[in-house]
């Protein structure tokens, strides 16, 4: 039973990989680009290398299949240049890069985004031509490198582009002639250049002097149209009130922005009702220089209030949406129920007609992760004292939500990034966007697998279906992040032969008996030996491939405490020497050695044809 569980999560993480391995590359180019553009620490902050799926990446856009289909980056300052190797999202259907201070020359290896659409670099400080090779894009509709400073004529290729509906190149140092086919395009600017446009030629240099509408009597089209128009005018009006009543009868029956009223399905308690206006400015409207990070609902915004209390602004995104309006639901409702030192408390929330934000204290140490993986020169170190805390302040936080609240709580996603660390350095297990309040008389089979991977528990990735089980797993992969300061899934691993899976990794160097090769290189060995393998005991048992086999929170809870772990701990290196044993059989099964279908020469099926 046990290998079928390690088989079928291995199965299943396979899969997962192979669906990524096209996020994998994506991210690569993507990341090139971020550094090709001089992006500072501040701009694009959660585009990391690290990370397998660029799809949860701020300003890109991806489908189904996980291929990114848009970037959009305006107006963010970027100083640098345009990176080839952007040329490998084949799926690429917009690409919007105006309004910065990029230079350099357009790639000519962008002729290769095969399925770009829409290409704006407007209001740069481009040089050199247009590349012919943009005349490759058959897809391309708008064609927009207005305010730059590109030279040479436009290419005869961009003619022959079936799709264009919108050309703009305006106030460039163009020269030489137009394309005729180019004036044929529904919308064009050539103007600001040294082309043959203008009043001295054939044809406008922009395209609406040349709509033969504009010729006509502008009395006549206004005399033509003006019954029209009223018409549809008061038919929009008439059913945009009818819309519009609907949509406040509905807003005050779901959400609470109507003065006076409250939604008496959820318990908010002491939280505290704060105005728009006094969030605008806690934050500086909302700045970009003060987001402190970015998860799956929005955005959070450092800020803080007219009395100098420092506070963390979630601004939820999509709302409106099933996932967004759900979000603010669950978070308002589960946190104004789980009241504990180590869980976020919620001070607060917002609502208007269009926006939903939730309120939390600032966390001056950020987060686990950031003190494990990100800190900056002259940031002290998690030191192996303090990393004790976080692993048992997390385990308290975690076992109030399983079997103190009711109903009870699942976080979904535990790990390092969603632990965070108060001005004492004590854990606030937080981020309870992808959490799952279950009612104990329900069913917890969930439609949508939540969570990261490396995280995830095998039977919730086989099974969609959560439990506190699930979040023990979790919680063990943290405790790995703790003692080795690694992320959870790393391919760098991959060069030196080793295991991509932290929890393998760890495995392996556990059975070889390597203690210093696991512990974090930063603590210098300033830890406590015993209690190094204490915690890797523990979460060893905690990720256990069966989740019946793996302690409930308060057993953790006691197992860090000195309670119950030599038993378990010997009872599971049993099993582990067994499940070796049956998985080396397993192999041998299949281990055709010399004569491996792998090692065969090549043999002609049949002759020339």
């Amino acid at each position: 039973m046990l290998l079928k569980m390690e088989l079928v999560y291995g199965l299943l993480l396979l899969i997962c990989l192979d669906s990524f391995a096209t996020s994998d590359y994506q991210g690569d180019a993507l990341f090139a680009l971020r550094a090709s553009l001089n992006a500072s620490n501040t701009q694009l902050p959660d585009w990391n290398q690290n990370q397998v799926n660029p799809c949860t990446w701020s300003n890109i856009i991806c489908d189904n299949s996980y291929n990114v289909i848009s970037v959009t980056l305006s107006s963010m300052g970027f100083s640098g240049f345009l990176s080839p190797r952007i040329s490998i999202l084949k799926t690429l259907s917009t690409l919007t890069l105006q309004g910065n201070r990029i230079t350099g020359e357009i790639p000519k290896e962008f002729g290769d985004l095969s399925s770009l659409v829409s290409l704006d670099l407007e209001n740069n400080q481009l040089t050199g031509q247009i590349p012919s090779s943009l005349g490759n894009l058959k897809k391309l509709q708008f064609l927009i490198l207005n305010q730059n400073k590109l030279q040479g004529s436009i290419p005869e290729s961009i003619a022959n582009l079936p799709n264009l509906i919108d050309l703009r190149v305006a106030s460039n140092g163009l020269s030489g002639r137009i394309p005729d086919n180019l004036f044929q395009v529904a919308k064009y600017n050539f103007s600001g250049n040294d082309l043959n446009c203008g009043a001295s030629f054939l044809h406008p240099c922009v395209s609406d002097h040349n709509n033969p509408v504009a010729h006509q009597s502008k009395l006549g089209i206004l005399i033509g149209s003006v019954g029209g128009i009223i018409g549809i005018l008061l038919l929009g009006g008439l059913l945009f009130f009818i819309w519009k009543g609907k949509q406040k009868s509905y807003k005050r029956e779901v959400f609470v922005d109507v003065a006076g009223e409250d939604d008496r399905r959820i318990a908010f308690g002491q939280l505290k009702r704060f105005s728009w206006r006094e969030l605008q400015l806690a934050t500086d409207d909302f700045s970009e220089k003060n987001v402190l990070g970015q998860g799956g609902f929005g955005k959070v915004y450092k800020g803080v209030l007219g009395d100098g209390t420092k506070i963390a602004v979630k601004r939820l995104t999509d709302y409106e949406s099933p996932g967004g309006e759900q979000a603010f639901l669950r978070e308002v409702e589960m946190i104004s129920v789980a009241v504990h030192k180590n869980l976020l408390r919620l001070i607060g929330f917002c609502t208007t007609p269009s926006e939903r934000l939730l309120v939390y204290p600032f966390m001056q140490n950020l987060s686990v992760a950031y003190r494990l993986r990100e800190i900056k020169p002259g940031d002290e170190v998690l030191d192996w004292p303090s990393r004790k805390r976080v692993a048992l302040g997390t385990a308290r936080g975690l076992e109030y939500l399983h079997e103190h609240c009711n109903p009870k709580i699942i976080h979904r996603d535990v790990k390092a990034a969603n632990v965070l660390l108060d001005e004492d350095f004590e854990a606030v297990v937080g981020d309870f966007g992808l959490a799952k309040l279950v009612d104990v008389r329900k069913t917890n089979v969930t439609t949508q697998v939540r969570g990261t991977m490396g995280h995830i528990a095998p039977e919730y990735l086989s099974t969609g279906k959560s439990s506190e089980r699930t979040d023990v797993f979790g919680y063990g992969i943290m405790l790995l992040e703790l003692v080795t300061g690694q992320r959870a899934i790393d391919f760098s691993r991959l060069e030196e032969e080793d295991d991509v899976l932290l929890l393998d990794h760890v495995k392996k160097l556990e059975r070889e008996k390597r203690l210093s090769a696991i512990v974090d290189r930063n603590l210098c060995r300033n830890y406590v030996s015993q209690e190094v393998e204490t915690m890797i005991q523990v979460a060893l048992l905690c990720t256990q491939g069966s989740p019946e086999e793996r302690p409930t929170m308060s057993e953790v809870v006691r197992m860090l405490e000195g309670e119950g772990l030599a038993e378990r701990w010997e009872e599971w290196q049993q099993d582990e020497v067994n499940r070796r044993e049956e998985y080396d059989r397993f192999q041998r099964r299949f281990d055709w050695g010399e004569d491996s279908i792998y090692n065969q020469d090549a043999i002609e099926l049949s002759g020339g044809r």
